[in-house]
């Protein structure tokens, strides 16, 4: 009896420790990534916090920071953020309308996220890349965030089977062996990761701060390189560590044949 009663133990504590391994991402996901003469110039941008294989969401908070910048300037988007929900959970949305050719990024610095199961506060600063109308110049201009991963692919027009890549920075400088979370964005569900294993992918880059990654399916993914910030947070009077995240959504496409 001792013996299934530890048995069992060791078991739940081993599926509680699966559960909370999980990636967390914030997301920036616009309806249309390649906006093209003939296309709804109104791009809808989604903005939430999730675990986004499995479908599971957190409440994200009105962000600190929503803002595009495109053809050398930035445009502050917050006030226009509405309310909405994503995986039944606090999420953001706004339509953006695109006017003239170019390449935007929109990007968003979230107010830090307090994560019980990781015993740290979390922000994940996230960025998505929209060109229209023919032009893709600048598309691996850096937006200047605290951290943040700077294209070496063009982060649109890619087909599933490409090789993304893309060097981590903080301050401006590349983080030698910056480790780097990717997920795909499970957005019908239809997907299933033959393990646990398998739901977050986990690669490390190399002594400059370069990353390579080749993805096997069409869809969004998500790229977040994760470091620690030298300065904590403060909850309930105890320090805490702060997970500093570089994120960027990526679609890739199928190759399709008449």
């Amino acid at each position: 009896m001792r013996k299934l009663l530890l048995g069992s133990a060791l078991g739940l504590f081993f599926f509680c420790a699966a559960q909370t391994a999980f990636a967390h991402f914030g997301m920036v996901i616009p309806s249309d990534s390649m906006v093209m003469q003939g296309d709804n110039k109104d791009v809808t941008l989604t903005l939430s916090f999730s675990h986004p294989f499995e479908g599971v969401g957190m409440e994200l908070e009105k962000p600190k920071v929503f803002a595009v910048m495109a053809n050398g300037k930035k445009e502050d988007l917050l006030r226009g953020l509405k309310e909405t929900k994503v995986m039944g959970h606090k999420a953001w949305t706004t339509d953006y309308k695109i006017k003239r050719p170019g390449v935007y990024a929109f990007y968003m610095e979230p107010n830090p996220y307090w994560e019980p199961a990781e015993d740290c506060f979390i922000v994940h600063y996230t960025k998505t890349v929209v060109t229209a109308f023919g032009d893709d110049e600048g598309w691996d201009e850096e937006i200047g965030l605290k951290t943040e991963i700077v294209p070496l692919s063009k982060p649109f027009g890619l087909y599933a089977g490409n090789v993304f890549q893309g060097i981590v920075k903080m301050d401006g400088k590349p983080i030698p062996f910056a480790e780097v979370e990717v997920e795909y964005y499970n957005e019908d569900k239809k997907a299933e990761a033959p393990t646990d294993y398998m739901i977050t992918q986990t690669i490390k880059a190399d002594k400059n701060g370069l990353f390579t990654y080749a993805v096997p399916k069409a869809g969004w993914w998500g790229f977040a390189a994760l470091n620690t910030s030298n300065k904590k947070r403060q909850i309930k009077g105890e320090e805490k560590d702060v997970e500093l995240g570089a994120v960027i959504w990526v679609k890739f496409h199928d190759w399709e044949e008449k």
